[in-house]
């Protein structure tokens, strides 16, 4: 191919010194001849040409330095390209802006895809190690000591990436929360693959498989003691980060950002992994209670013609095919209780709800709740089992059953989740504070409570916000004055029944029900009744709830006719609760806010320009896909 290529070279050159020769002697020597032969002249066979003897020897001299010319520089070699700096790549990539970044690393990986050297997407790396025991397990290793035949295989994320010289390289990497040492040198490296083309393609947030052995390296300085490392002997790149992940220095904290894209919060902090865990932790010990204690969880409609079981705003949606209005439900309480009158005497359920509701620091539209039923129980016993799995969820999650919680506004509450826990008297408290007495239980939907519950908030300074029901107004006055006080886990009781439409009325106190709400750190987690089993008494409060949505309070509740007629079968004596599970991780992991705990919290529209994908920037084409909807 190089002979070849100087050949064309060689001739290319001759046919431009003909050419130009030829006009040469056309423009400046009229006595050439182009036609037929004249006497003394001879043939140039290059241009065809009658011309002197003298002329052709000058223009054969000219041509044959030109054709050793050409072949000069058709066999010379080109100059050594400058050597370039272990690493060079990455320093200057380091400069690049996020954009500019991303342009120049999406283009390396296209090519790596087209070239399969290396395949930046392989099907399968084989892992043999948990690294979390790294530590535990070879911590012990001194300096210098190596432990060759032990093969650990692992994949992992790079974090940090530091070059000395072209045969070593160190990684800083982690995976499922581990951190340790890669280091690849050239001398241990087993790979068919050559060192720098195993590592040259490697950057900051590349997800990658390494085999190789522990040890702890061996600095020159006596009094470093080496780093507990994994020496590399093979480094594959499994999927590469086209992005400039955040630097160590500067980290990744802006807290709008993190929620948006939770993914690179995930991989730059820690505590971030942490707190869902911590979440998993709770789930699964509530799980974990419920069913060691003969329950069982079951799963009831998200989707549904009417949405109760709570006093909330739903969000409404469209069976197209069907052309019904549906609600999401914004709670499981019926359709649950309506699994006691079948026969399923301790059920529960661990899910989402739905609220139409607004964002702040402890409310999302979109939240989880653990609601659970037990045939033949009451309040208190409820009481005493919700005492019983908090206490234990609170020791499996934390160790301890002292917890710490800081406020927004800096604020540290030291919690003590030990039971017993206090319990408050809802009327007796409101009415120490305001100093007057309240009008009597059986009395407290009237209009003449209304107008009493109006004068208690102006002389409170209680600001509420219309409709001002009943039900409403004594809900800020609680929350003012009882719950603001409730740091240490309490039990809040006595709630009038017209505050609870689910409720059973109370045996001892007339108007009043058997209900709770559990506070902590002014916050409710729980809310449990003696569930209401009379349909008659039913009917009656959700006609109350009816008539308080007609007032405007379009977080009343509707009226359930299957459910109504589901209680006329029998619904034996039972108790049960509703806890958020959102914001017992929120206590137990110290957050204040409700984002914090949610992997994907809702988020008001940002409103950016659309970001161009790695596909367009490069120029991917899409694969034809035909799927089959399934019927």
């Amino acid at each position: 191919m190089a002979a070849q290529q100087a050949a064309d070279a060689v001739k290319d050159a001759v046919q431009g010194v003909a050419e130009g020769v030829q006009n040469m002697t056309t423009s400046e020597n009229p006595t050439t001849n182009t036609g037929g032969p004249e006497p003394n002249k001879l043939l140039d066979e290059v241009t065809g040409e009658y011309v002197s003897k003298s002329e052709l020897k000058k223009r054969q001299k000219q041509r044959e330095k030109e054709k050793v010319k050409a072949e000069k520089e058709a066999t010379r070699k080109p100059p050594p390209a400058p050597k370039r700096k272990a690493g060079g790549e990455q320093e200057e990539e380091s400069q690049l802006n996020a954009n500019q970044y991303f342009e120049i690393r999406s283009r390396a990986i296209k090519r790596m895809k087209e070239t399969q050297q290396p395949n930046p997407y392989p099907h399968k790396f084989h892992v043999n190690y948990d690294l979390r025991n790294f530590n535990a397990e070879y911590g012990h290793l001194k300096k210098g000591e190596l432990v060759r035949d032990k093969r650990i295989s692992i994949g992992c994320r790079i974090y940090n990436i530091r070059t000395a010289g072209e045969n070593l390289r160190f990684y800083e990497i982690a995976v499922d929360g581990a951190e340790t040492q890669i280091m690849a040198t050239n001398l241990e490296s087993t790979s068919s693959v050559a060192f720098a083309d195993q590592h040259d393609p490697l950057r900051r947030g590349d997800i990658i498989g390494v085999v190789g052995f522990p040890g702890r390296t061996s600095p020159k300085r006596e009094d470093n003691p080496g780093e507990l490392s994994i020496f590399a002997q093979e480094v594959q790149l499994l999927a590469p980060c086209l992005h400039q992940i955040p630097s160590e220095h500067y980290g990744f904290k802006d807290q709008e950002e993190r929620y948006r894209n939770r993914h690179l919060d995930l991989i730059m902090n820690k505590s971030t992994v942490e707190t869902f865990k911590a979440r998993a932790k709770v789930t699964r010990y509530i799980r974990n209670y419920f069913d060691n204690n003969g329950f069982y969880e079951l799963e009831t409609p998200i989707l549904m013609k009417n949405a109760g079981g709570a006093t909330a705003r739903p969000f409404f949606t469209e069976h197209n095919e069907l052309k019904m209005n549906l609600a999401l439900r914004i709670a499981t309480e019926l359709p649950l209780k309506q699994l006691i009158v079948g026969g399923i005497h301790k059920v529960y359920e661990l899910g989402r709800q739905f609220r139409n509701e607004g964002i702040d620091l402890t409310h999302n539209p979109e939240f989880t709740t653990c609601e659970y039923y037990e045939a033949f129980a009451d309040v208190y016993d409820v009481m005493e089992r919700t005492e019983d799995l908090v206490e234990g969820l609170v020791k499996e999650v934390c160790g301890s059953l002292q917890t710490k919680f800081t406020t927004q506004t800096g604020e540290v509450y030291n919690v003590n989740w030990a039971k017993p826990w206090k319990r408050v008297e809802m009327i007796p408290a409101l009415e120490e504070v305001c100093g007057e007495p309240f009008p009597p239980g059986d009395q407290m939907h009237t209009q003449e409570t209304n107008d009493f519950l109006k004068r208690m908030c102006k002389k409170t300074g209680v600001e509420c916000t219309p409709p001002l029901t009943n039900a409403r107004m004594l809900d800020k006055l609680v929350g003012e004055f009882i719950e603001e006080k409730c740091i240490n886990p309490t039990f809040i009781t006595g709630h009038p029944q017209m505050m609870s439409p689910l409720a059973k009325y109370h045996r001892n106190h007339a108007g009043l029900c058997e209900r709770f709400e559990a506070f902590v750190c002014k916050k409710e987690i729980v809310n449990a009744y003696t569930e209401l089993n009379d349909p008659f008494d039913q009917r009656l409060r959700f006609e109350e709830q009816a008539r308080q949505k007609a007032q405007g309070d379009d977080e009343a509740q509707v009226l359930d006719e299957g459910f109504l007629t589901a209680m006329e079968y029998g619904l034996p004596p039972t108790g049960g609760w509703g806890m958020g599970i959102d914001r017992m991780v929120m206590f137990l992991t110290n957050n204040y806010s409700i984002k914090e705990v949610l992997t994907f919290p809702f988020m008001k529209d940002d409103n950016q320009p659309r970001k161009i994908l790695a596909a367009e920037e490069v120029g991917v084409e899409p694969t034809p896909v035909q799927e089959v909807g399934h019927h």
